[in-house]
């Protein structure tokens, strides 16, 4: 993974994937079906993440680990994420939608290396945590993103089109979507699912 974080000419922050093969380095044309090609689909305390890296969506796996801490304070620990960013979704998690964690070690990963900034992170790590915690999965071809605020709204994010269509494209049927986020023509073949709070997020994140 190659990001510029300078470019005098164009934008920063733009994200390269490479693979090394016996001819050199190449470009990797689907980055997301490359993190995804390990994803097992039905599987407790993982979530599928619509990530944007520079100008590009990106899906990554986000896993959580949830378990009975026996030394207090209970364990934090977050790999490709903010640390302080998990402290506050966990607050959030217990004052809104009731879930006492404070005896639970939390462990979060994303996988493949990545480092998440964008606050688009939020509902997949929430929900992705509540999976690992009821060891419950999610529902099938299932993708998300959106900022989760203090008070439990959920806010919307740049450029949410084109996560939608890197998702449908890689045979994703169901999305869970901030509202501002909704586009105004249906998509084929995709069940988009405006929220507004984390409290419809939970709701519409599990089969019933």
């Amino acid at each position: 993974m190659l990001r510029s974080v300078k470019n005098r000419f164009g934008a920063v922050n733009e994200l390269g994937i490479f693979a090394m093969t016996d001819k050199g380095l190449r470009e990797v044309n689907n980055p997301s079906a490359l993190f995804l090609s390990s994803y097992r689909d039905n599987v407790s305390g993982s979530c599928i993440l619509i990530s944007e890296e520079g100008t590009r969506p990106l899906l990554v796996e986000v896993q959580a680990l949830v378990d009975q801490s026996h030394l207090m304070p209970a364990k934090r620990l977050a790999v490709g994420m903010d640390g302080y960013r998990l402290s506050l979704l966990i607050a959030i998690m217990q004052r809104h939608i009731g879930v006492q964690l404070y005896d639970q070690d939390i462990f979060i990963n994303i996988v493949g290396g990545l480092k998440v900034t964008e606050p688009a992170l939020d509902i997949a790590v929430v929900l992705a945590i509540i999976s690992s915690f009821k060891n419950k999965p999610l529902k099938s071809k299932f993708a998300v993103f959106g900022e989760i605020g203090l008070s439990g709204e959920i806010r919307t994010v740049q450029k949410g089109q084109d996560r939608i269509k890197e998702a449908a494209k890689l045979g994703f049927t169901t999305i869970i979507v901030p509202k501002a986020n909704m586009p105004k023509e249906k998509i084929a073949n995709v069940n988009l699912i405006a929220v507004e709070t984390v409290e419809q997020v939970i709701y519409h994140a599990f089969e019933r």
